[in-house]
């Protein structure tokens, strides 16, 4: 009624006007309101939904108090991102000016092509388009390297001979472990228009974590990310995966036999819409893998002919799965795609449909069929018929399970391993010093006699993948902990009781003293930094609690690349922290990290170091490779080191394995630096940090080490004298409570214990600096004609002498 009232008291005009163009005017209403709407929503920023959830350990979590005083008040990190008790350390998140902040989601698109429809490659114009073969491979013991390097070999010849030469480009060989998967597997590789790729996959099985899950995971998260399209990159002309398998240990593709390269190249079938070239190629390394790769390269090469002739895949590419767009919770789904690898007549196709909304599910439902209704449960979304399929739940895997190639492969370098994370290994200078040759530069530095020393990780798994690790490249690696993990009481008792076996074995050995054999039966002080990153293991502090209640002290090396664990570690007797690089793309390249963001956690653990250094003693670790990071890095070094101001800075040569893994890394003897020349880097960074006002001096040095030590003068220094060395019980009865330390508060009260206050003896003499840092009570063994045979001809050349040091 009160709308008829009020249109009756509009003027007659225009009511005629409404009416006549009423139909317009609602239109530019609407038009005008989803204009507004969609700019909202476009201004607006996008949140990710999901997040990869962290694997959870049948260890029963303990709560780690991170005190807020261990991080300084312009610290690069975040403390309330940071994920104790998982260990997921990919959701730490350094805070600005550390990273920018992008404005939106990175958008990738792709073809999406339709399941009804054969594969289109790109359209290629022989004339004046090109092929760009690229051949991916993965390799932990070189094998499959060896085969990926010839295969590469016999390509480049067959596309300089081959009828179309002129179509193709040089192949380029990439290792998965040091590339950047953004650059190839979320889109093609950007070059010029006419230039096309085409990429060779080749990939080893392996039953352990390596670099080749991560490329896996990769994959996967690349398919469902909601940012991403469901084909990504189908700009590729196509695409082929060889695996490498040991039908001794996996008979059968069920039980894993070339599991890896199997689900490398169902991803590879989504990612690329289906542009499976040639199928998958599988061979026994132990038997038929020539053979069978031969097969394989001449059939992807055959399918390269056709695509350089402008006949693209062919009428159809058999075994090409469907790019799905579910995950694998579409059981279906992926059986089908999975008879990619057997021959169609083995399992017959079933027909699926994927259900996107509830209300299709009505017309699921066959009216005329006698069967009822599949019962679905809206709560929980599982099925509740006991004959549907439903997704195993996964359950954490051992890290270095005893079948796998890895636990051979360290056990047979002398490593016990214990439990499934852990090892000890007799270290070469307790064998030296049980034979009264000497002990390491931690004696002459510290006070800690080898043959006192065991030399243990909880962790054998590492973030890095350094060009001069020892371990020949056999550890596993990984950027999160989700593995079966082992109680703190069962990793000390194996390491101890397996290095004590060690040490018995030694009673045989000509040379080997008695006392010194007794004394060994003691362990004294344990070495974490044996293979492997210690502070990777989540039990960590309850492991140093253990040895430190036993009166053995610790020794922690880490790699600047676990921040939340570095800040709620417990202090230990020292902390060691590895600095191999001055520079980001320094670090890249001989540290060669997994994390993306390896750069923000190595600054916000110097940031983290730079507040401990009164709680325990911190010392960097500067390992020189010559042609990586000695040459003109010793400002770069500087800043660094001005920046956590540790209390020592040891400098030590690289030690060259003779490894076939170094030699693929790019190290070989070149790299190895000669004593003098760490002597004359030592000085000029000296001269460095003295030149910035800072309290560094050269204390004590090493030469059969070919190590130096630097220190902090002002707190190290007693009456004007280097004193380096440790008191060892002093820190015990300074970590049970039963003295009190000298580290205060803003109001007096005493909070603590300082480096200062565990301090042992002066350095000794002959450990300072132009003395050589030998044990004068040891006997120096010389190999065969590497150096002075008497104490004569050893004074004639005045004690120096050219060493370079090689691991024997």
């Amino acid at each position: 009624m009160a709308l008829a009232s009020f249109l009756e008291k509009l003027p007659a005009e225009l009511l005629i006007i409404w009416h006549t163009h009423r139909v317009p005017i609602l239109l530019l209403a609407i038009s005008l309101a989803t204009l507004v709407h969609l700019t909202i929503y476009l201004r607006s920023k996008r949140t990710r939904i999901s997040a990869t959830p962290t694997p959870s350990s049948p260890v029963e979590k303990k709560d780690v108090e991170l005190r807020p005083e261990w991080l300084p008040e312009n610290t690069t990190l975040n403390v309330a991102t940071l994920n104790l008790d998982e260990h997921a350390e990919d959701d730490i998140v350094p805070t600005a000016p550390m990273v920018k902040v992008k404005k939106g989601p990175k958008t990738v698109k792709g073809k999406k092509l339709s399941k009804k429809t054969q594969p289109v490659a790109p359209v290629f114009n022989h004339q004046t388009d090109k092929i760009q073969p690229l051949l991916f491979f993965q390799s932990l013991s070189g094998t499959t390297e060896r085969y990926a390097s010839a295969c590469a070999k016999v390509l480049t010849e067959w596309t300089i001979g081959c009828d179309q030469s002129s179509s193709f480009l040089p192949p380029q060989i990439h290792d998965i472990s040091y590339i950047e998967y953004d650059d190839y597997f979320i889109s093609p590789p950007k070059t010029e228009a006419n230039v096309k790729h085409f990429y060779f996959i080749l990939l080893p099985s392996y039953n352990i974590d390596t670099v080749l899950s991560n490329f896996l995971e990769n994959l996967s998260e690349t398919h469902n990310d909601f940012r991403i399209d469901t084909a990504p990159l189908s700009g590729l002309l196509g695409y082929s995966v060889f695996g490498f398998g040991d039908k001794e240990g996996w008979p059968t593709e069920e039980e894993g036999f070339c599991s890896q390269a199997r689900e490398v190249d169902k991803w590879m079938a989504r990612l690329t819409g289906r542009k499976r070239a040639y199928p998958l190629g599988m061979g026994d390394v132990k038997s038929d893998v020539e053979t069978r790769l031969q097969e394989w390269r001449i059939g992807v090469q055959d399918a390269l002919v056709e695509v350089a002739e402008g006949r693209g895949l062919g009428e159809g590419v058999p075994g090409s799965g469907d790019p799905a767009e579910s995950d694998e919770e579409d059981v279906d789904d992926v059986n089908s795609d999975s008879e990619s690898y057997n021959p169609p007549t083995t399992r017959p196709k079933k027909a699926t449909r994927n259900v996107d909304e509830i209300e299709d599910l009505g017309s699921m439902v066959d009216p005329n069929s006698s069967e009822s209704p599949i019962p679905i449960d809206f709560t929980t979304y599982k099925p509740k018929s006991a004959s549907s399929k439903s997704k195993p739940v996964p359950t954490p895997k051992e890290m270095v399970p005893t079948s796998s190639p890895t636990y051979a492969s360290l056990t047979k370098q002398g490593y016990t391993i214990i439990g499934s994370h852990s090892g000890v290994k007799i270290c070469r200078w307790t064998k030296s010093a049980l034979r009264g040759r000497g002990s390491c530069y931690k004696y002459s530095f510290y006070g800690i006699a080898s043959h006192l020393c065991m030399e243990a990780t909880p962790s054998l798994s590492c973030s890095n993948k350094c060009v001069f690790c020892w371990r020949h490249g056999t550890n596993p690696v990984g950027t999160t902990w989700r593995w079966v993990t082992d109680a703190p009481e069962l990793i000390f008792d194996g390491i101890t009781t397996a290095h004590y076996k060690k040490i018995k074995m030694m009673k045989g050995v000509p040379g080997v003293r008695a006392e010194r054999f007794s004394e060994a039966m003691r362990i004294r002080h344990c070495a974490l930094s044996l293979v492997g990153e210690p502070i990777f293991y989540p039990h960590i502090n309850e492991l140093l609690h253990l040895m430190h209640k036993s009166r053995i002290s610790t020794f922690l090396v880490c790699n600047a690349q676990h921040p939340a664990q570095l800040a709620s570690l417990i202090p230990v007797t020292q902390l060691y922290v590895s600095i191999d690089a001055s520079n980001k793309d320094s670090l890249r390249k001989i540290d060669r990290p997994l994390h993306r963001d390896f750069w923000e956690r190595f600054c916000a653990c110097l940031d983290i170091l730079r507040n401990r250094r009164f709680e325990q003693r911190t010392v960097f670790r500067l390992t020189l490779v010559k042609g990586f990071n000695m040459a003109e890095e010793v400002k770069g070094y500087g800043d660094l080191i001005e920046r956590a101001l540790p209390g020592f800075v040891e400098v030590k040569g690289v030690t060259y394995c003779g490894t076939s893994a170094a030699g693929t890394a790019g190290l070989t003897m070149q790299n190895v630096p000669f004593y003098e020349e760490v002597a004359a880097f030592v000085t000029a960074l000296a001269e460095e940090l003295a030149s910035r006002n800072l309290s560094y001096g050269i204390g004590a040095e090493h030469a059969h080490s070919c190590c130096v030590l630097l220190a902090d003068s002002t707190r190290f220094k007693r009456d004007g004298k280097w004193a380096t060395r440790i008191d060892f019980e002093r820190f015990y009865e300074l970590y049970e409570g039963k003295v009190e330390g000298t580290r205060t508060d803003e109001e007096g009260n005493v909070v603590g214990w300082r480096p200062e206050d565990y301090v042992g003896d002066e350095t000794p003499e002959w450990a300072l600096w132009g003395n050589g840092g030998f044990d004068p009570r040891d006997q120096r063994v010389w190999r065969k004609g590497k150096g002075p045979k008497d104490k004569a001809d050893e004074e004639s050349v005045g004690g120096k002498e050219e060493i370079r040091m090689v691991e024997i």
